[in-house]
């Protein structure tokens, strides 16, 4: 028998802002959360790409020091984000065996573990901290979540690069249907604005060189865009089952209708240029969700604003929806937040969500000239989504020919 899985809570600590309302009004307002970074090793590395969009509010600011001492900064930002979510769900009263939580990170602790083999070559192993691999093992997130909130149904974690979280909440999706537990914490997170990982990034043309803009330099569509802006932050969200969220009289955001994931076999880094594995991984979340192309009324797309990339995934869409996906409304919001890696589909996931509770498609900013072989109904100012029901889809696509899709519901 298929449930109806519902979202009862959301959190966020984002480039944009420290709370998931916070980030949706920066979102809708056109903000961009990219600066240039003011961390000495960006000199002292000479790295050729001198921004990335850290998180607006930063995570020793929120947590006890204790806790956040024992916790790799891509952990803290997600048990802040976790722990927005629980309370904007209510603090639902479920028993701890019931309670699961499925997280997901592209990296995990790279401070942790760089921070540690430093130490190592410049002090020796006796001043190595015993909390090492526990704060960079990609599973510690998980830990601390449901360590937190004793959730004992489950604690598992996803790393599938930048597809991570919308898989964690696939996964989710998943493991609510099979009876595994009755409320899942889901989501993702990642603090990876690192020298090497600027320098590595950069080494692959990846990221934007807009050393002189940084606010601008995340552009997707845009002809002249030229790669994408690292970010950084998490986000979570509160599934349950329809007749748990029921019962406890919860406030209810949207269902998540369905999640599917796929993998295109074709390059380490590089998308399938003919989408075929993004394709299928759309049809069968909008089949999971007993849904059609035409039901379809808002698209959050992947679109990290990389010149091969944005136009692999229009590919992927209009092999599903034809023509019509000119007509759909668009959202590419890593304009505004940049792309957080494993916590980029957690994060737009929110954004899907509130899209459809306001009916309003968030904007894509910095797109200036569009470009002709992407002709996608995309806006620098927010799209109204009109009365009546609401289906969205949110895609996310990763390193390693990784491809996740969530199909989010309204009536």
């Amino acid at each position: 028998m298929t449930k109806k899985i519902v979202i009862t809570g959301i959190g966020a600590t984002s480039p944009l802002g420290g709370t998931a309302p916070e980030s949706w009004n920066a979102l809708l307002a056109g903000e961009s959360g990219a600066r240039s970074l003011e961390h000495d090793w960006v000199a002292k590395y000479e790295l050729p790409v001198t921004f990335a969009a850290e998180a607006k509010v930063r995570p020793e600011e929120v947590l006890e020091r204790p806790v956040a001492k024992r916790l790799d900064p891509s952990s803290q930002f997600a048990l802040i984000s976790a722990k927005e979510a629980w309370a904007d769900a209510g603090s639902p009263d479920v028993a701890p065996e019931r309670l699961g939580v499925d997280y997901a990170t592209g990296i995990g602790g790279i401070w942790t573990l760089l921070d540690a083999w430093d130490t190592l070559r410049e002090r020796g192993p006796r001043r190595v901290l015993p909390m090492t691999v526990p704060m960079l093992m990609p599973n510690a997130a998980s830990a601390a979540i449901s360590m937190h909130f004793e959730a004992r149904a489950f604690a598992r974690t996803v790393a599938s690069a930048c597809a991570s979280s919308t898989e964690s909440l696939a996964n989710a999706y998943e493991h609510l249907q099979l009876g595994y537990a009755d409320v899942v914490i889901a989501g993702g997170s990642e603090s990876a604005v690192h020298p090497i990982t600027l320098a590595s990034f950069s080494s692959m043309q990846a990221l934007s060189r807009r050393n002189d803009d940084p606010a601008h330099a995340s552009r997707p569509y845009s002809v002249d865009r030229d790669g994408f802006v690292m970010g950084e932050g998490a986000a979570s969200l509160v599934l349950e089952t329809e007749e748990h969220a029921l019962a406890r009289g919860a406030r209810i955001y949207a269902e998540l209708a369905g999640g599917a994931v796929s993998a295109d076999s074709y390059h380490i880094t590089a998308n399938d240029p003919e989408g075929r594995g993004a394709s299928r991984a759309v049809l069968d979340a909008l089949a999971q969700a007993g849904a059609t192309v035409d039901d379809v009324t808002h698209i959050n797309a992947h679109a990290t604003s990389t010149p091969v990339g944005d136009i692999a995934e229009y590919t992927a869409l209009r092999n599903v929806f034809g023509d019509r996906v000119h007509e759909i409304p668009v959202s590419a919001t890593k304009a505004s937040t940049g792309h957080l890696l494993g916590g980029t589909g957690a994060l737009e996931a929110v954004f899907t969500v509130l899209a459809l509770q306001n009916r309003l498609a968030p904007p894509t900013i910095n797109l200036t000239t569009q470009d002709p072989e992407i002709p996608l109904r995309v806006s620098g100012e927010p799209q109204p989504l009109g009365d009546g029901p609401q289906l969205a889809i949110s895609n996310s696509f990763g390193f390693g020919g990784h491809n996740a899709v969530v199909a989010i519901r309204t009536p």
